[in-house]
């Protein structure tokens, strides 16, 4: 099982929400932020600490702890400008590993010229899948290979410096790169040089099965 952690959720609208409930379903502790009091009272029963405030505000932030937090999850609706705010709160506090929903393109590029190693957009997401299965047979889930089988990123931190031929992922856990990014940039690549040093920033996609991926911990 993977180890319980603190996440910290800015946002409680559909996506906030649902990511929150299904992170407190996985024993972990979230802590949820929304400046909509109806956002709040519907998550109250379900998260075990949620609070009413604006996240840009660093201060009240500070006040609740999240520069404590593992990791930060924000999901500030479609208001760019509130997102990017809340991010530069969360580095100015300290936090290190943030995962942020997208709204734009243009949000995404600003997102990662802000050093936001994860982005994300819902939408565009699910539609991928679902395009992949509608039309190629036989395909599962995108890159799903059955119910114990998972794709991961690791954003790399321990490992710089090392190569994937050191690190031996393949004999030593059973695990695969199959996509990496380089710190800094938003797109990834595929089939990495075995022999390339890794850098602070880099992400890696696993693919494994379950309990094999969960025993990585860079990050």
């Amino acid at each position: 099982m993977a180890k319980k952690m603190e996440i910290g959720v800015i946002g409680l609208g559909k996506f906030g929400f649902s990511l929150a409930f299904a992170l407190a379903e996985l024993g972990h502790d979230v802590v949820g932020v929304d400046k909509d009091g109806e956002h709040v009272r519907r998550a109250q029963d379900s998260l075990s600490q949620i609070y009413q405030l604006d996240a840009t505000d660093e201060k009240a932030l500070e006040q609740i702890g999240f520069k404590d937090l593992n990791k930060v999850i924000v999901s500030t609706g479609n208001s760019m400008e509130a997102s990017i705010l809340v991010v530069l709160n969360l580095q100015s506090l300290g936090v290190e590993k943030i995962w942020v929903k997208a709204v734009s393109a243009e949000h995404e590029r600003v997102l990662y010229k802000l050093g936001v190693p994860f982005v994300v957009f819902p939408e565009e997401y699910v539609a991928l899948q679902l395009a992949h299965r509608l039309a190629v047979p036989g395909i599962h889930d995108y890159l799903g290979l059955g119910k114990d089988v998972v794709t991961r990123e690791i954003l790399v931190r321990q490992w710089a410096g090392k190569t994937l031929r050191d690190l031996n992922l393949t004999n030593t856990y059973s695990l695969q790169v199959i996509a990496y990014r380089l710190a800094g940039e938003h797109s990834f690549s595929f089939v990495p040089q075995a022999d390339r040093k890794l850098e602070d920033g880099d992400v890696l996609v696993l693919l494994g099965k379950t309990k094999n991926i969960m025993k990585i911990s860079d990050f």
